[in-house]
């Protein structure tokens, strides 16, 4: 099975309009364009996840102007999308189908492909203690990282092959659920990404 984007070249920059974040403050948050081919036969829906790995793991160094997140800092993950129960007939998603621009507070009904479900991503816990952007972030949210981080951000789309109509999933779930919901059930699995800084350094 094999994805790609029409929106940014593999292991190329994202544009900022496909960014939730860019160096003035947030930017268009346009999911991309993706589409995939190559699907493993008795395929019954998809999963779709993007993920940073990049994420800074200490809190009290983010966006601070006096010091720079050093590349070494250990790093955990951050959820930027994850959908299920995509159709199996589906192979491509339009770039801004199902995000296009910021909402105060999270989508709270996503556009999507038909039949799909979108979970919460983890712009949900990382506004959870600001009065005005808290909420349940829903669907799509693009990159926002620090823009003291030495280190290039990358965000991988993964998307997965199941042999099952639909997960069983709480009605609020996240990708910890999806994950833990499809095992057994990968039939094949492709994956694209793409890289972001804020680091005026590192984008020249």
């Amino acid at each position: 099975m094999r994805i790609w984007s029409d929106s940014f070249e593999a292991r190329g920059p994202i544009p900022a309009e496909f960014a939730m974040g860019q160096p003035d403050g947030f930017a268009g948050n346009r999911n991309p364009h993706l589409a995939w081919d190559g699907v493993p036969e008795g395929t019954r829906s998809f999963a779709l996840l993007c993920i940073d790995p990049d994420a800074p793991t200490v809190p009290e160094t983010v966006g601070r102007e006096d010091l720079q997140i050093p590349v070494e800092q250990p790093r955990g993950d951050f959820i930027h999308w994850v959908v299920a129960d995509i159709a199996a007939d589906v192979r491509e998603i339009a770039a801004g189908s199902c995000s296009d621009g910021v909402t105060t507070g999270g989508k709270q009904q996503p556009a999507g492909p038909a039949g799909s479900r979108q979970g919460l991503n983890d712009y949900t816990g990382w506004f959870a203690g600001d009065a005005q952007m808290r909420g349940d972030y829903l669907g799509y949210d693009g990159p926002y990282p620090p823009f003291n981080d030495l280190r290039v951000h990358r965000y991988f789309f993964r998307l997965f092959a199941l042999d099952v109509p639909a997960l069983q999933l709480p009605a609020r779930f996240t990708a910890a659920d999806v994950q833990r919901a499809m095992q057994g059930h990968v039939l094949g699995e492709a994956a694209v990404y793409g890289t972001y800084t804020l680091n005026q350094a590192l984008r020249g």
